[in-house]
């Protein structure tokens, strides 16, 4: 094979390599070397495994995609859960994962296209086409500024490294044993003390749409300390919201233990529809703590019409410390899927870390503000690994109350940590 130079920087390389995990990428094909025509696509990239393919345009940005099953131009439909596109849009490339139901692609004898909406090499001409498809939901004003005109193409072969082993390089550094689950993180958080005196425990507001998972993660927690599956808090899948009232859990060490260092507060949740579910606006009265436990959310505009009606909680112990986002995303998985994706993301499966990056690029905080964990739904026991994902989020929490604690000693203005969750 000919000598390739690549287009590609090695910043942008390495920010991909990222999102898919220990990999290396070699440079099959290069369009302005071997021809925009699809038959020189194939004759260098066809059954190579999973591929990256890398636009550039003439306004300068660079974007494309991926996906992990190989192409054979054997004409079928191809289902690839792997596959996304990305768009470098400042240092980290967003990634678009492909619809619910939708089709990855169509593995033909024409140029490459991802869910036959964008294809690159369009006609043989240094073009991308978006067929407006609905494949991916993609905006084409930020994903290449309209720009249609390409500069090059390339499509890299991504091998995983021989160099270091799954083991040796994890996404995460977690422990899955009972003794790190009972000595290290229950004993971490049996022990904890907030920064400040006056805050005996912290409080953590869950919010998100229904169906999120805020009252299974209580019952989840709740069930660890318990050592059983516990049930306290009303859940499950109703269109609408089950909880309607503000809530605050506090969480035993076991049956007659002492309470434990933190309260979680459930409230009702979100939905697009207007006037129905929790309103944007609403939240402030609750974070400032001006919302009772038990009282009854579908009444919370009485709090602005009679603010006088609560005591105004000024001193910290009556604020939200924490704030604990909640949603579901992608299809369900089994049990086994979610642990091995949060586990490492290069053993096969990158679909849970590219949710990651995701949510950590549309809401603003760091990726490691976003913790997947696995509620307890329709176990009967305990599960070792629920307990880890779920123990190591609630650690994070208090670790970020903890910093919006000591933010509160030095300012005098609320500063709310955010602790994003992707619940199964």
């Amino acid at each position: 094979m000919e000598s390739l130079t690549s287009d590609l920087t090695e910043e942008k390389r390495k920010q991909l390599c990222g999102l898919l995990g220990n990999v290396e990428l070699t440079l099959l094909y290069k369009a302005s070397v071997h021809g925009y025509q699809a038959s020189a696509f194939h004759q260098r990239c066809d059954r190579q495994g999973p591929t990256l393919l890398v636009a550039y345009n003439r306004s300068g940005y660079v974007f494309g995609g991926y996906t992990s099953v190989d192409y054979t131009q054997s004409g079928q439909y191809i289902t690839d859960e792997g596959i996304f596109l990305f768009s470098f849009q400042g240092k980290i490339p967003v990634c678009i994962k492909v619809n619910s139901g939708c089709y990855a692609r169509v593995d033909d004898a024409g140029v490459p296209n991802f869910g036959q909406q964008l294809y690159f090499c369009y006609n043989n001409q240094p073009v991308v086409y978006n067929s407006g498809s609905n494949a991916f939901s993609l905006n084409t004003a930020t994903m290449y500024g309209n720009d249609t005109q390409l500069s090059e193409c390339e499509v890299y072969k991504v091998e995983q490294s021989s160099a270091v082993s799954t083991e040796e390089k994890p996404w995460r550094n977690v422990l899955w044993t009972a003794e790190y689950v009972s000595t290290q993180l229950m004993g971490l958080i049996r022990n904890h003390k907030p920064l400040m005196t006056s805050v005996s425990r912290v409080r953590i507001l869950m919010i998100g749409p229904v169906g999120a998972g805020k009252s299974s993660f209580f019952n989840s927690i709740n069930s660890i300390f318990m050592g059983r599956i516990t049930s306290k808090a009303m859940s499950g899948s109703a269109g609408t919201s089950l909880t309607t009232q503000f809530r605050t859990y506090p969480v035993k060490d076991g049956r007659e233990g002492k309470p434990l260092p933190f309260v979680l507060c459930d409230t009702m949740g979100l939905e697009e529809q207007t006037g129905a579910g929790l309103d944007i606006e609403d939240i402030s009265s609750i974070l400032q703590g001006h919302v009772p436990d038990r009282y009854k959310v579908s009444y919370l505009w009485y709090v602005y019409i009679n603010p006088d009606t609560f005591e105004k909680a000024i001193e910290l112990p009556q604020i939200i410390q924490c704030v604990s986002v909640h949603q579901v995303k992608g299809e369900r998985r089994s049990h086994d899927h979610m642990v091995c994706s949060y586990r490492t993301q290069i053993e096969g499966d990158v679909v849970l870390c590219l949710q990651v990056q995701e949510v950590s690029s549309r809401l603003g905080v760091p990726v490691s503000c976003v913790l997947p964990v696995k509620n307890y739904s329709q176990e009967l026991e305990l599960e070792l690994n629920c307990d880890v994902l779920l123990l190591t989020a609630l650690q994070q929490m208090l670790n970020f109350a903890d910093d919006y604690l000591d933010d509160a000693g030095h300012e005098e203005k609320f500063v709310f940590h955010i602790c994003r969750l992707l619940c199964d």
